[in-house]
């Protein structure tokens, strides 16, 4: 994997983010040498679950209003069911999603994330996979729905759930190696 010291990723998330999906791909980016931001709604700390059970809590490095997009190279969403339900009403986040795919920056989602990408109107046409419970959704938006641990499709990154958070970061990482190595 090439050196990734140089990449920059923004992941966004606010309470009722599912724990391992926003803290297993941060790490595994940070070890890699990846800065990675955290924004949320708000600075003071936000609390994720698992199983329907609190999980840990982490404290945003910025707020969403204060984030442009030109700063990162990727975004990364995790799931969760209350996270991205609440973030797909807030303009603002809907906006920076539009932007990184827009400029052709990687867009990762996993499990309930992609209620974001359908918000952000950036599945038409493309093959896209999630929690079992949003594909009507992905299909009712113009996606191509498959049962896949993780879906490329162009700066498009899709995972299923938490036992896909392998095959999601190591698509991330590749995603960014292919970035810094044409930068």
């Amino acid at each position: 994997m090439a050196e990734l010291s140089n990449a920059r990723v923004l992941m966004i998330a606010t309470d009722g983010f599912e724990t391992s999906e926003l803290m297993k791909p941060r790490q595994a980016l940070i070890d890699a040498g990846v800065q990675v931001t955290l924004a949320s709604l708000k600075l003071d700390p936000i609390t994720g679950e698992s199983g329907g059970e609190k999980g840990e809590s982490i404290t945003p490095d910025t707020l969403v209003s204060d984030v442009d997009s030109e700063d990162f190279d990727a975004l990364v969403l995790p799931g969760g069911v209350h996270n991205p339900d609440t973030l797909r009403m807030d303009d603002t986040t809907i906006g920076l999603i539009q932007e990184f795919f827009d400029d052709g920056k990687t867009v990762a989602a996993i499990c309930h994330a992609p209620w974001l990408l359908i918000e952000a109107d950036i599945v038409d046409g493309k093959r896209a996979t999630s929690w079992p419970s949003l594909r009507t959704d992905l299909e009712n938006a113009g996606a191509t729905v498959v049962d896949e641990q993780v879906v490329v499709d162009d700066n498009l990154i899709t995972s299923r759930n938490p036992n896909d958070i392998p095959a999601f970061i190591d698509a991330i990482k590749t995603a960014l190696t292919k970035e810094m190595a044409d930068a």
